[in-house]
């Protein structure tokens, strides 16, 4: 196969010729693009004793028990076992904080929901695979970090921020380059594969959405398969806009909810989803 000899070189210009395309004015600036930001954090105020308990109140010690959750399972070395979906939980957890210090109610709800069924089918996936010893954590914990650190780095280039114009399958360019760099990475790394989900804004019937979202995951196994990622390691599914991750037809919003999420899977593990 042609994309699994192109040589370094030819993917270095290939990257930056993606680079220098221009004209193209349906993606966000630097900065501006939905969930691009950086945001730290939250630190939740105490609750004094004469202060009348709300629904916040009731989100957030269910945030705490989830974070409780997670910080129990990545003792037990889920960390090591499933990188990746330990990141996303991570990722999870912070936004949520977020969302609960803006008073984002109703968003929280939402994703603690999401949040726990993550958490409970990492639990189980570590359960499987030490009854099963497919996944034995190093007593070197040097070399463990080194993988968990190889995992998140290859899952924020894939999951970058101001992915795809509006209504169109076609990737920015920069995004491109994020795909080049983790194709790249996963190449001499032969531990994951991906599974990638599509997905679409608010705008438009359901029907042409889910079509939109699956052509999203496909173009970018495209080009994840140009770049030589062998295609037995990219398997692509769409939910359309039923999984928003803001709710709202803002144009930032809408923005950051035109994108794919891409999961790193150990090898060994098994997908839910696969088309």
């Amino acid at each position: 196969m042609e994309s699994q000899i192109m040589n370094k070189q030819k993917l270095l210009i290939l990257s930056l010729g993606f680079l220098s395309i221009s004209g193209c004015t349906s993606f966000a600036e630097p900065g501006e693009g939905g969930e691009a930001e950086n945001y730290p954090q939250a630190a939740f105020s105490p609750v004094m004793p004469d202060q009348p308990l709300g629904p916040e109140h009731g989100l957030r010690f269910d945030w705490e028990l989830a974070a409780r959750h997670l910080d129990i399972l990545i003792l037990e070395k889920a960390e090591w076992c499933f990188p990746a979906t330990v990141h996303q939980a991570k990722q999870n957890e912070a936004r949520i904080a977020r969302e609960l210090e803006g008073g984002l109610q109703l968003d929280a709800a939402n994703d603690l929901i999401i949040q726990r069924n993550l958490l409970k089918r990492l639990e189980r996936q570590l359960d499987y695979v030490k009854r099963q010893e497919t996944c034995q954590p190093p007593s070197d914990s040097n070399s463990g970090n080194s993988d968990i650190e190889l995992a998140q780095k290859i899952y924020d280039l894939l999951n970058r921020d101001n992915q795809f114009a509006f209504n169109s399958a076609e990737l920015n360019p920069k995004y491109i380059v994020n795909l080049s760099e983790a194709s790249q990475l996963l190449i001499k790394n032969q531990d994951f594969k991906l599974l990638v989900t599509g997905h679409a804004d608010a705008v438009g019937e359901e029907d042409g959405n889910q079509e939109l979202a699956l052509k999203r995951a496909k173009q970018v196994k495209r080009y994840l398969s140009i770049f030589g990622l062998a295609q037995n390691r990219i398997h692509v599914d769409a939910v359309g806009s039923n999984d928003p991750y803001f709710e709202g037809t803002e144009p930032h919003v809408r923005l950051t909810n035109r994108r794919v999420t891409i999961e790193l899977l150990e090898l060994d593990q098994p997908l839910q989803l696969e088309q």
